[in-house]
């Protein structure tokens, strides 16, 4: 690729010399507009071969594409041609090549951010994002705090940084903070990520889910896609179904992610009918489903014990052009075990394109042991023994010990039981919170 690039930058040829008639903005226009990465890099050649005059934007938009590429082979060796044609201090120029080196070398990008002279508020917003993306949200924080001069997107970037690391409540207080301390008004991103962290919160989301909504319709936004989206996943994930479905009939215009989040939130909300009908009702319309809306579907079955439409949802995956995942296999095991179809379920285990993981064995040994068929545990114990972990699967370990005892294979049980004790096996505690209304 690299010496690709050079042989392109240096050796030109004859049947684009007409091209030179053009303008340097036409140039920039032709690499924006490329059809691939390795288009824009072969017209910018072209430009730099006729000794045009390169200005801010057609390097922009070239190094735009090398950050497509993440190849960090190619960034620097298109910043080192940067520095050599007078362009490394510009700073829309230079903050674009800091978002490359964000995608390709973060260590390369803090250096740079080091030695750019001016710095706008892009400049800064870049390295927010490139900090929570590496996990150090309070270094992410030190950058937000340290601007002289901060707008919206740094402010979302932030919210996003808090909602995506795991850290709903700070960043609800960040919001806060927004509202209350600067003269900016949130955009439909900082509502995204703000309503994105309501959907972990429970009774305290919703209430500022609802607040946001509030500030949503007063302000007379059109409920697109994204917006409306965003609603329902955090009414769904809130347990609000009413105000979820209220939000899906109000909006003009839905796709795939707005039907799988209400189809999801109705299975888990004990709404199976209702997913199975949403799910009709989605191909009426002639959306396509995608793995997710499927998982959705599946869960439903496998909650309500409809063995049959779980079968036919689970071959619709392939007629769907997709790609069984091992949260679908999962939900099939988990429905014929409970339906004491242990034999199918094991064959399913036996037959699927992946390497079983503990939530699969679980559910088939806990069939196993619900139906007091040792005979059929038997035949995997062995195998899960090898795969589990004692600091992360304690309830497997569990399963089995009762297995044994199932199958009064009492020394088995006492061996494992004090395997566990030796470990420091524990299972795992269980947890749940009330919601208020």
């Amino acid at each position: 690729m690299l010496v690709s690039l050079s042989r392109r930058l240096l050796n030109p040829t004859n049947h684009l010399v007409s091209w030179s008639t053009k303008s340097f903005n036409s140039w920039a226009l032709a690499i924006r507009n490329a059809s691939s990465p390795h288009k824009a890099l072969y017209l910018y050649s072209k430009m730099h071969q006729l000794s045009l005059p390169l200005d801010s934007f057609s390097l922009h938009f070239t190094i735009k594409a090398c950050a497509q590429l993440q190849s960090r082979i190619i960034i620097e060796h298109f910043h080192a041609h940067i520095i050599k044609v007078g362009f490394c201090c510009h700073v829309y120029v230079a903050t674009s090549m800091l978002h490359a080196y964000v995608v390709t070398s973060f260590e390369s990008a803090c250096l740079l951010f080091d030695e750019i002279p001016e710095r706008n508020t892009v400049t800064w917003n870049t390295m927010i994002s490139g900090y929570w993306r590496t996990g150090n949200v309070e270094r992410a924080r030190a950058v937000f705090e340290e601007m002289p001069l901060r707008d919206v997107a740094s402010w979302s970037a932030m919210i996003a940084a808090y909602v995506n690391s795991g850290n709903p409540d700070r960043g609800l207080a960040l919001f806060r903070d927004m509202m209350t301390c600067e003269t900016l008004k949130p955009d439909q991103v900082t509502v995204g990520s703000v309503l994105s962290g309501c959907a972990h919160m429970g009774s305290l989301g919703v209430l500022v889910g609802k607040s946001v909504h509030g500030f949503i319709t007063k302000n007379g936004w059109e409920l697109n896609v994204e917006l409306g989206t965003v609603l329902v996943d955090m009414y769904t994930k809130c347990g609000y179904m009413k105000n979820a479905c209220q939000v899906f009939e109000l909006m003009p215009e839905r796709n795939v992610v707005t039907w799988t989040a209400l189809i999801c939130g109705s299975a888990q909300n004990g709404f199976s009918k209702e997913a199975l009908t949403l799910f009709e009702m989605m191909q009426t319309a002639g959306v396509r489903p995608n793995e997710l809306t499927l998982t959705g579907i599946l869960s439903a079955c496998m909650r309500t014990g409809l063995v049959e439409e779980g079968r036919k949802y689970f071959k619709m995956i392939e007629e769907c052009g997709l790609e069984p995942r091992i949260q679908h296999y999962g939900c099939m095991v988990d429905m014929l075990g409970k339906a004491g179809l242990l034999e199918e379920a094991y064959e399913i285990i036996r037959t699927m394109r992946w390497e079983p993981n503990a939530v699969v064995w679980g559910s088939f040994l806990s069939a196993c042991r619900e139906h007091k068929q040792f005979e059929m545990a038997e035949k995997v114990i062995d195998r899960v023994l090898r795969m589990v972990k004692p600091e992360n699967d304690g309830g497997i370990y569990s399963l089995i010990s009762d297995l044994y005892v199932l199958g009064e294979k009492w020394d088995e049980a006492e061996g494992l039981r004090k395997l566990m004790g030796e470990e420091n096996v524990r299972k795992a505690r269980g947890s749940s919170f009330i919601r208020s209304r």
